[in-house]
């Protein structure tokens, strides 16, 4: 593989709340060791449908997932598949909607929390969990440290040439408190602060890293729909490729492309959006 990547989603934080709150990635961007761009999330921007966007590279129009109720094997070619076909290893920590998309529908709670198959054409190496009982006053989520010590933990054990994870901790949060207030406020510098000290272990392990959300939230606590809240989300790139100007607006259908030309495998027919770094 040309480069090693990893691909890191907070689920559900809106663009303005990711340029204020998160001082650690703000800092990295202000030191050059980042950039950061604004990215639109596809429609409708749910999270399953905007997971199966991120990682086919088609619209929910095209793939067919219509929101959260609706989740199945994708037919799409696929950034696990394609780095998979390029002779990568691959991983994924990550909510069950995850496996369903890329490995196996349905999930089975023994079978699919957690795997290493080495002969699998998409994640090689699966760490997942099913936020089981989620409501307006239960969370259900894993720490976010645990996580992210997690996707450390494959890469190191199975050099992972690709890996992804993704926490719905803030858009549980969100959901709750809605992104106008202090609970909100906190959560965010929590994150930023529990992600921060992977950053540069990662770095260090030879990883290109993306970090973004897979939409936004509204002052309701909403999305799904259109507009800026519920679609627009950060995304920080760590690593020597180029990119467009700071003024960009990045299309989440360009993520797939990007990352497949970043670590050198091949771009599905079926991805049409060009790469934005290069």
């Amino acid at each position: 593989m040309k480069k090693k990547l990893l691909l890191i989603i907070l689920d559900g934080v809106p663009y303005r709340n990711w340029r204020r709150l998160f001082g650690n990635l703000e800092g990295w961007v202000d030191s050059g060791d980042a950039r950061v761009w604004k990215m639109r999330a596809v429609l409708p921007s749910i999270s399953a449908s905007c997971y199966a966007s991120i990682h086919t590279g088609v619209a929910p129009q095209e793939h067919g997932c219509t929101g959260n109720g609706n989740v199945f094997r994708l037919k799409q070619k696929d950034v696990f598949a394609q780095v998979r076909a390029a002779g990568g290893v691959t991983g994924a920590v990550a909510h069950s909607f995850w496996s369903e998309f890329f490995n196996r529908h349905p999930f089975d709670y023994v079978r699919d929390v957690e795997y290493d198959e080495p002969d699998s054409d998409t994640i090689n190496h699966g760490r997942f969990h099913t936020m089981t009982g989620y409501g307006h006053t239960n969370q259900m989520t894993p720490s976010d440290v645990d996580l992210f010590a997690s996707l450390t933990n494959l890469c190191l054990r199975f050099g992972l040439d690709y890996g992804m994870l993704h926490t719905c901790t803030l858009d549980s949060m969100g959901h709750r408190f809605f992104h106008d207030c202090q609970e909100m406020d906190h959560s965010c510098a929590v994150m930023d602060e529990m992600l921060a000290p992977f950053i540069p272990k990662w770095r260090a392990a030879g990883y290109d890293i993306i970090v973004t959300a897979d939409h936004g939230q509204d002052e309701r606590g909403h999305h799904g729909g259109r507009g800026p809240l519920q679609q627009e989300a950060a995304l920080y790139y760590f690593g020597n490729a180029e990119g467009p100007s700071e003024d960009t607006v990045i299309d989440q259908l360009q993520l797939a492309p990007t990352m497949l030309s970043l670590m050198g495998a091949p771009i599905a027919d079926t991805m049409k959006a060009k790469p934005f770094l290069r």
